[in-house]
C-alpha cells in the first residue's frame, strides 16, 4: 500500500545525454526533484534549458541515460514498454502547446478517445466526457470540429481531453505558447480550477507572468536545477 507522504514524483540525479554526430549533449544533468500529490509546479527557464526534456521523462514518453524516477512510489526503469503506455494512458494527463487535436474527429470524439483504449463501458465514457467538458465551458460544442474553433476554445477542449481520464498528474507543455494574453490568463485561471480541485499539475513555461499562478517553481539552466522556491498564490 503506498504512503500518503511518499512523494508522486521523485527524481534521483536524473542525467539525459543525447548523442549526434558524435556529440554529446547533456540536456539535464544531476536533477534531483520531488512532486507531492496535490502540488502544482512551474517548470521555468530559457529556451533550451531542458524543460521539455524533463516534461517527457516524466510522462514516460523518453527515458533518462542516468538517474532513478520513482512515479506514485514504483521505479519507472523497471516497467515494460507495455506497462509504461498503460502508465500513460491511466494515470497521466498531457496538455500540449499545439493542441494535437484530430481534425477529422468532433470535440466529443476527441476527448472520448483516450477513454476508448481503456474497454470502459459507454455509458461511463458519456458522463466523463460531458463533465470534462462542462469543466472547460466547453460543453455546448460537442459537435463542432477543430477547424471550428478559436485557439483558446481549442487549448480547452485538449485541457479535458487530458482531464477526462482522471490522471494522477497534468503535465503540460507550454499550454498558453500558441495563445494571446487573453486566452492564455483563461487557460491559466482553468489550470489553477483543476488545482484546487486536487489536481497535481506540472507545467512547462518560458512566461513569468504564467509561472507565477503555481505554488512552486523550478528553475532550469543548462540541463541543472538552478532554483526552487515557493511562490504567492494568484488570486483566480
Amino acid at each position: 500500500m503506498t504512503s500518503t507522504s511518499q512523494p508522486l514524483i521523485r527524481l534521483e540525479g536524473i542525467q539525459k545525454v543525447f548523442y549526434t554526430d558524435e556529440v554529446e549533449t547533456h540536456a539535464l544533468s544531476e536533477v534531483h526533484l520531488e512532486v507531492q500529490r496535490g502540488e502544482y509546479v512551474a517548470i521555468a527557464g530559457p529556451s533550451g534549458c531542458g524543460k521539455t526534456t524533463l516534461l517527457s521523462l516524466l510522462g514516460l514518453l523518453d527515458t533518462p541515460t542516468g538517474g532513478e524516477y520513482w512515479l506514485d512510489g514504483k521505479p519507472v526503469a523497471q516497467l515494460s514498454p507495455a506497462e509504461r503506455a498503460r502508465i500513460r494512458n491511466l494515470e497521466i494527463g498531457f496538455i500540449f502547446q499545439a493542441f494535437n487535436l484530430i481534425g477529422d474527429l468532433t470535440v466529443y470524439e476527441n476527448v472520448e478517445l483516450p477513454l476508448t483504449y481503456r474497454g470502459m463501458a459507454p455509458a461511463e465514457r458519456k458522463q466523463r466526457v460531458m463533465s470534462a467538458l462542462e469543466k472547460v465551458g466547453m460543453s455546448h460544442r460537442v459537435k463542432h470540429y477543430p477547424a471550428q474553433l478559436s485557439g483558446g476554445q481549442q487549448q480547452r477542449v485538449a485541457v479535458a481531453r487530458a482531464v477526462a481520464g482522471e490522471p494522477l498528474i497534468l503535465l503540460a507543455d507550454e499550454p498558453t505558447g500558441n495563445l494571446d494574453s487573453t486566452n492564455g490568463e483563461a487557460v491559466m485561471h482553468l489550470l489553477q480550477e483543476l488545482h484546487r480541485g486536487g489536481a497535481t499539475i506540472c507545467m512547462v513555461t518560458h512566461d513569468s507572468r504564467y509561472e507565477r499562478h503555481a505554488d512552486r517553481a523550478i528553475h532550469l539552466f543548462d540541463g541543472r536545477m538552478v532554483g526552487d522556491r515557493a511562490l504567492e498564490l494568484v488570486p483566480a
